[in-house]
Order: structure tokens, then C-alpha cells, then sequence
């Protein structure tokens, strides 16, 4: 046989053979990186059931620096290092239920998938997860490597499945995730940071209204304002558009653009009840806030700033923030009331009540859910009630989805209720909230 055509036969073979390698050596084939199936079973349970799939990339930036000092086989040993000692902090941390996988088929670095149970809390949750997680990582890295300073670049993405495959829906969120850990110029970084900028400037943003029930009359106390992207886009869903703002650190230009569509839809509908507008402390706690709000006050004299409270969530740090306690009494000076959210949720403490002394406390929604059923939970419950009487501070409970939760909350006296029991989020019409 022509010994050219069985040369070329051979490098057929050669090139195919790839797909037929054992599953640990397609780490690099194809490059949409291949997943096992249990760990896309574990995300399709996680998303069914109701739950966010963060991806994080965490990125060695000097890791092209530290390869010319290793030989391959040594650099393959440290990368399976990094994923062993990632591993290693996880499982000795409180966050360890929420792994899905770790991975490393982005070769610059690792790859998390992370389940996370509570929407809401999902930013920040991460973010204090990876202060707490990374220096540990460092530390481990170090005790190995003691020769060589390391440095991580992080970025993550939320996933989201609307009308792909779950295998493409992870990808996709992967990539962005790889961008905003790289923020290099020729990434989707900055196309990212654009694009929000451009949301912000052009003022694509939504406000959406949930009421707020006066347990003891069963009617309309307040209104929550809460904000979606451009609609039809992947940034409608607020996850995605506030944890990009974030990243590219552009959160206090959103939020004072909320802040802005929040008085004129006050203004455009006339209403009358308490407002209800979740801010970050990074926003709060800005030098720029307060003279930033006197403008929009002269500008919207209809306002009244003792019908407008100023959520600021227990689970975001208030430490390091210069102004913040100043501009929270100015607020107060102005009329402004201030409530801590997420009360009771995992991962805080009572450091922000006793620093604040709020005006309102909100109970996160994982108190809640299913109280009538725990008598632990409603012990919970009994205890932040107590801790509002000694501030003060009125009580409002997050996330009723049933009657028999709004019962257990009217019978200890909980002031005020919110949630899907009584509407979704959505016009401002008081005529669609069931009060029953």
C-alpha cells in the first residue's frame, strides 16, 4: 500500500484518537471545556430547585512569570496544588455545602461552580466568602511556594438558563467570569464595563414596587422599589446587572440613578405610602451621597424624606467606610429613615444593628420560610423581635409565601410583612395586592 497514504491515514488517526483519551486528559479538548455529567446533574438540581450557580474564576495573574522558573512537570504539579488547596480551605470552612465542583480547565487558574440558596444575598455573599477563603489560599499556596509571590485576579458570573442547554448556559457564564477576572484590554471586560456604563447613561433601568402589609389592619403601609436592566437582555435580571456594577465599579452610579427614577416614579403616580430603596454601603458611605442628594431634592420638591427609607443590608461590611456614619446621620438630619435588611441570615452578626441603631429591621426570608412548621426558627424570630424593642426599631418580615407564615408573624406582633403571599413585585396599583 502507497506509504503517503498510510502516513496520512495514521496522522487521521492520530488527530481523532484525542476524543478517545481517558477523561482527566481533556482538559484542553475542545475548548468549550467538557463537564462530567454528575456535575451538570448537581447544577440542573440546583437551578430546579430554585437555587442561584455562581461561577468564579480565580486567576493567577503572574502565573506566566512563575512558569519560566518551573519545568512543565512542575508547573502541572502547581496548578494541581492550587486546586488541592482551594479544596483544602473549602472544606474546612462554613461555606462548604455550597460547592458544586472545583476545576481547572481554564489553565491560567481555577474554576468554581458554587450553589447558592438565597438570591438576594448572592453578591454579597461572594464577596465575603472570597475575603475570607483567598488569604487562607494564599497562606496554603506560600507554605508550598514559599519562593514565589502569588497574586489572584477574581472575577465570577451568576448562570443563567433561559433557552440553552445547561452544558452552554454554564459556559457562557464561565467566559464571563474568565473577563472580569482578567480585565485586560481585548476582553469581555470591558465590553462588559460599556455596557453598563451605557445602561447607566442612558437610564435602561426598570423600577418594579412589592407592597408592604400593616399586619394589624391588613393594608398598604409601603412600597419597596426594586430595579431591573433593560428588559429582553441578560441584565434585566438585577443579579446580574448589580453584581457586574460591582466588579467594574460602577455601583454608586447605579444606585444613584435608582435613586433619581425613584423620585420621579414618586412624583408620576403621586404616592403617599413609605418608600422602601435598598443601597449598598459602598453607596451609603460615599463622600459624594449626601451633596449628590441635595440636588436631586431641589430638583424633586415633591419629595418627602420622611416617607423614604434607606435599606442598607446586615450581610455588607460597613468597616473601612469613611463617611458612612456621618452620612447616615445627615440622613436623619434630613428625615430620612434607615432599616438594616437581611436580619438573621447566615453569615452576619448584630455588629451593624448595634452600630446603626436602625429605624426598621427587616428578617431575611430564611427565617421565615416555613416558620409555622419550626419552632426554632420562631424562637429566632421572638429573639429579633426582642432586639428591635430594645432599638426601637420597627419589624418588618421578608418572604411570607403562605398564610400560615403571615399567622405565625401576626401572632408574635410583628409590625409589617412582605412577599409573594401578598404581591410580586410590579406596578404600583394597590389594587392587585390580595389582602387577605
Amino acid at each position: 500500500m502507497n506509504s503517503g497514504f498510510m502516513e496520512k491515514q495514521f496522522r487521521r488517526f492520530k488527530k481523532w484518537n484525542k476524543l478517545f483519551l481517558p477523561l482527566h486528559k481533556l482538559r484542553y479538548y475542545p475548548p468549550k471545556f467538557v463537564l462530567r455529567d454528575p456535575v451538570l446533574e448537581g447544577v440542573y438540581q440546583a437551578i430546579t430547585s430554585g437555587q442561584q450557580v455562581a461561577v468564579i474564576v480565580i486567576n493567577v495573574s503572574n502565573l506566566r512569570e512563575f512558569s519560566q522558573q518551573l519545568e512543565t512537570n512542575q508547573l502541572y504539579e502547581f496548578k494541581n496544588d492550587l486546586k488541592i488547596g482551594f479544596k483544602h480551605v473549602f472544606d474546612d470552612s462554613i461555606y462548604k455545602n455550597d460547592l458544586l465542583v472545583v476545576h481547572d480547565y481554564y489553565s491560567e487558574g481555577l474554576t468554581i461552580f458554587l450553589r447558592i440558596n438565597d438570591e438576594k444575598q448572592s453578591v454579597v455573599h461572594i464577596e465575603k466568602m472570597l475575603r475570607v477563603l483567598m488569604p487562607q489560599l494564599e497562606k496554603w499556596i506560600f507554605a508550598k511556594y514559599p519562593y514565589f509571590h502569588h497574586t489572584f485576579e477574581i472575577g465570577y458570573m451568576f448562570m443563567e438558563r433561559k433557552q440553552c442547554t445547561t452544558q452552554d448556559a454554564l459556559y457562557l457564564a464561565q467566559q464571563q467570569a474568565v473577563a472580569m477576572a482578567e480585565k485586560r484590554v481585548q476582553t469581555r471586560y470591558i465590553e462588559t464595563l460599556l455596557e453598563v456604563r451605557d445602561i447607566i447613561q442612558k437610564r435602561e433601568i426598570t423600577l418594579l414596587a412589592q407592597p408592604i402589609i400593616d399586619l394589624s389592619n391588613k393594608r398598604i403601609k409601603a412600597w419597596e422599589f426594586l430595579t431591573r436592566g433593560p428588559k429582553g437582555t441578560a441584565l434585566e435580571n438585577p443579579l446580574q446587572l448589580f453584581s457586574l456594577a460591582r466588579q467594574s465599579n460602577l455601583i454608586y452610579d447605579l444606585e444613584l440613578l435608582v435613586l433619581e427614577k425613584s423620585f420621579q416614579m414618586i412624583e408620576r403616580v403621586k404616592c403617599v405610602d413609605d418608600v422602601f430603596l435598598n443601597f449598598t454601603p459602598i453607596t451609603l458611605g460615599n463622600k459624594r451621597f449626601i451633596p449628590a442628594l441635595e440636588k436631586l431634592l431641589d430638583r424633586h420638591q415633591n419629595i418627602n424624606p420622611y416617607k423614604m427609607i434607606f435599606e442598607v443590608t446586615e450581610r455588607d461590611s460597613i468597616e473601612g467606610l469613611t463617611f458612612f456614619r456621618d452620612n447616615i446621620k445627615q440622613l436623619r438630619q434630613k428625615g430620612f429613615r434607615i432599616a438594616v435588611d437581611d436580619t438573621g441570615a447566615g453569615y452576619s452578626s448584630l455588629h451593624t444593628i448595634s452600630e446603626i441603631m436602625p429605624d426598621i429591621i427587616k428578617i431575611d426570608r430564611s427565617v421565615i420560610q416555613d416558620i409555622d412548621t419550626n419552632r426554632v426558627k420562631e424562637s429566632m424570630l421572638k429573639g429579633l423581635i426582642l432586639i428591635a424593642k430594645e432599638t426601637g426599631s420597627l419589624v418588618v418580615a421578608e418572604g411570607i409565601e403562605k398564610k400560615e407564615e403571615a399567622e405565625v408573624l401576626k401572632r408574635n406582633h410583628v409590625d409589617l410583612a412582605q412577599g409573594y403571599f401578598y404581591a410580586k413585585p410590579g406596578t404600583l396599583e394597590k389594587e392587585r395586592v390580595a389582602l387577605l
